[in-house]
């Protein structure tokens, strides 16, 4: 599997020398992402010199896209947004990239391997080759508006490939400006993008020319904002794309440090000192109010249509929603009997009496909301070690992302990457969002301030 890659300027890559087996020519590529396991790969390569290929059979699902320049396929020249897709064990004829030609280069369930043939007439077909090879220009072809664009109109696309077997697509997409979406989304299927114009900004950071993001399966993403001329982007998926939407999102994460604290290095004997982090405390106010204006534009037009969704608002203002999520959790476990369920024939009340499900400022801060839950939680948990024999306190958050988990998630052979997809149909559950908090891939131009959680 593909580690997450979270949205890097491709200028961040080092140029390696291009692993095109079987060409004459010089060229470089950068690899954007790549899976150590089978040898897919989405690459960028830059040609210095023209570059040339006779015909012959790939060893993985193969795409070129130009960014720049020109590529001949079989006598066909096609130039700046020209798509080639050779799958895997079919024969395909030359190839020839002219100087100066930037594109981006994908393969897919295999590696560089590519065996050359006398001639086309001559070559045979792998026997479980599927599919036959397309040559597209894609600047010819027209935006279609996408079925479901989500909260409001304004997003378009061109597909270039669908594997009808798999769902697996590769397509254009353009965003116009002004096209915003307030929710977090996660799907049963990878996603990754290149950007090729304009201008975005999301949970993640800003997309841009150059910027590029490969994303497991189920890990959240959105609150998208189209700036000034739009966005276009090259999107990948391997499966078909569902959308599972998350609003009032929040984490929160601690432990308590045995050797630092605020204070730095503590190397004497002194109890350890406990710390939380939350979504909250991470935020940033990166967001501007034109940004702000046009997700609450998102909300807007989705509650006209009968939807029932929550206002955004910035990461770190209003409501702490870690916080209320603690105290809601500790509420349901008073009513549950929890203060009396230790079985020790002691009561510990604690008398509170919170309406949660407001969304707008308590009378009390927020902090102290927390520290007051947070508190409360550590002092149950404390009375629970306290005595042998009890039942562990379990607060109710909800339901757990285990809960729907799908029946292969910790036996089948993806099991040691829950970012994997797996087949989903109409019906089937859907499975939790999982947390990706830091992607493997350093970037530099995403953020971590509470929404990319």
């Amino acid at each position: 599997m593909r580690p997450h890659v979270e949205l890097i300027q491709e200028d961040d890559y080092v140029w390696h020398a291009a692993e095109l087996p079987g060409g004459e020519g010089r060229a470089s590529e950068r690899r954007l992402s790549v899976d150590e396991e089978d040898g897919s790969s989405s690459l960028r390569v830059d040609f210095h010199t023209d570059w040339g290929r006779g015909p012959g059979i790939h060893h993985a699902n193969t795409e070129y896209y130009v960014l720049e320049g020109e590529i001949d396929y079989g006598g066909r020249k096609i130039g700046k947004g020209g798509y080639v897709y050779a799958p895997k064990g079919v024969p395909n004829d030359y190839l020839k990239i002219a100087e100066g030609s930037q594109i981006l280069h994908y393969r897919e369930y295999g590696d560089a391997g590519f065996d050359p043939v006398d001639s086309l007439a001559g070559a045979t077909r792998w026997d479980v080759a599927r599919e036959d090879v397309i040559v597209i220009d894609s600047e010819a072809m027209n935006w279609d508006a996408v079925p479901n664009p989500g909260p409001m109109p304004g997003l378009f696309i061109k597909y270039l490939h669908v594997d009808p077997e798999t769902g697996f697509y590769t397509r254009l997409v353009h965003a116009q400006e002004g096209w915003a979406d307030h929710r977090l989304a996660h799907h049963p299927c990878y996603e990754e993008a290149y950007t090729t114009q304009g201008h975005m900004e999301y949970n993640f950071g800003t997309l841009d020319l150059g910027t590029y993001f490969f994303r497991p399966a189920r890990v959240k993403h959105g609150h998208f904002t189209t700036m000034e001329g739009g966005a276009t982007w090259l999107l990948r998926s391997d499966g078909e794309l569902a959308n599972w939407y998350t609003q009032n999102e929040w984490v929160r994460w601690g432990g308590e440090g045995v050797n630092y604290g605020p204070e730095g290095l503590q190397e004497e004997p002194h109890p350890p000192v406990r710390w939380a982090h939350s979504t909250h405390d991470m935020a940033q106010p990166w967001r501007s109010e034109k940004d702000l204006e046009m997700l609450r534009n998102s909300w807007q037009f989705q509650v006209d249509q009968g939807q029932q969704n929550a206002r955004p608002e910035h990461h770190g203002t209003g409501p702490d929603k870690s916080a209320i999520a603690i105290a809601k959790a500790l509420d349901a476990f008073n009513l549950q009997g929890g203060h009396d369920g230790h079985g020790d024939g002691h009561s510990h009340d604690h008398d509170h009496d919170h309406d949660h499900d407001h969304d707008h400022d308590h009378g009390h801060s927020h902090d102290q909301a927390h520290d007051q839950a947070h508190d409360h939680a550590h002092d149950q948990g404390s009375e629970a070690e306290a005595e042998t024999g009890r039942e562990s306190i379990r607060l109710d958050w909800g339901w757990s992302g285990q809960d729907t988990e799908h029946a292969e998630e910790r036996t089948g052979k993806d099991a040691h990457n829950w970012g994997a997809g797996h087949t989903w149909k109409a019906g089937d559950p859907i499975p939790a969002p999982i947390l990706s908090s830091l992607p493997v891939r350093s970037r530099s131009r995403g953020r971590w301030d509470g929404d990319g959680m």
